[in-house]
């Protein structure tokens, strides 16, 4: 299969969080066919991570890595003549595609690197936490994600936050009787909304989205819980903003940090275009791997729509850029 080929396959493969075991089990295959030697790393159940490394080879300095889940609904691939569509075409099936190609030009030339694909990473990253655990000794890792073949110099970092507020039920005609926690809920997000967010010259604003409301129990019933879950997007350390945000809220809900990706800086090489990723990926849970670089084919605007798509000359261009990345690295 050539590059188009191999993406419209993958893409075709449904593979929403936490369903991979398919896709995996088709690139130890295919990766094999191609003069790899494949393995899976058992994450969860039938989930794993799939490594390949050239036989004799098995501790390169360099891996590609990206990963196989995607986000629902399911997408079937289609193209025209210029682009590859379907979900994961640019996020990330066209990168795992593009690294495939460009690790089997390398090896054609005497250049050997990895792969490792994981799963997870649209939900929690637990495929690359436990990959972390297992380092091959490699010094670098070119991670992909959607950044139309820039190298991202830095990558915002996410602070999921939870609130919970408490209150009393009572008759909705009588609320003095009760105590409502979705008044409380609403004031503490009016709060946070006029909370004035860190910015970074070189990197942009801190963002705030509130992504999940839920509360009460019927029209009629003052509501005695209600909760929101709310994503900040870090462009620094999370220390002062944790605290802030505590402050803001006071005692109107409960306060939950859920889980944090930290805000990080990666290196760029000459003659290759940069750019800021304001979205987070794999790369804070893989610091055993080397050390990180970041570019792939296709738009993060693109990534999650019911029109994804990824353009045939960005997949094309990237399998160059990761043969001449690896060249430059490996000298």
């Amino acid at each position: 299969m050539d590059l188009f080929a191999l993406t419209r396959r993958l893409v075709d493969i449904e593979s929403i969080t936490p369903n991979e075991a398919a896709v995996g089990d088709f690139l130890c295959d295919e990766l094999n066919r191609r003069g790899f030697e494949s393995t899976k790393m058992p994450v969860e159940g039938q989930r794993a991570n799939v490594l390949a490394t050239v036989p004799g080879h098995t501790h390169p300095e360099i891996v590609f890595s990206t990963h196989m889940d995607t986000v629902p609904p399911f997408i079937p691939s289609s193209e025209d003549d210029a682009r590859i569509y379907g979900r994961g075409s640019c996020d990330a099936k066209g990168i795992i595609a593009a690294q495939v190609i460009a690790a089997e030009k390398l090896l054609s030339e005497g250049v050997h690197v990895g792969l490792l694909f994981l799963v997870g990473e649209e939900r929690d990253s637990i495929g690359a936490k436990l990959a972390n655990q297992h380092p091959i000794g490699a010094r670098f890792m070119i991670n992909g994600e959607p950044t139309e073949n820039r190298l991202a110099v830095a990558t915002k970092g996410a602070l999921h936050v939870e609130l919970m507020a408490s209150g009393k039920m009572a008759h909705s005609a009588y609320p003095e009787l009760g105590e409502s926690a979705i008044d409380k809920l609403v004031e503490a997000l009016h709060r946070l909304h006029a909370m004035k967010l860190p910015e970074n010259p070189d990197v942009g604003p801190c963002t705030r989205n509130v992504g999940f409301i839920h509360g009460g129990r019927a029209p009629n019933v003052i509501s005695d819980t209600a909760k929101a879950d709310l994503f900040y997007r870090l462009v620094g350390p999370a220390d002062e903003l944790r605290r802030e945000i505590s402050e803001t809220v006071g005692s109107l809900a409960e306060v939950r940090f859920a889980r944090e990706t930290p805000f990080m800086r990666l290196r760029s090489l000459d003659g290759i275009p940069t750019m800021v990723a304001a979205f987070t990926t794999d790369i804070p849970s893989l610091p055993s791997w080397g050390e990180p670089l970041l570019l792939g084919p296709g738009s993060i605007h693109v990534a999650h729509t019911e029109g994804e798509y990824v353009e045939k000359a960005q997949l094309t261009q990237a399998v160059e850029m990761y043969c001449e990345i690896a060249m430059q690295l490996s000298t």
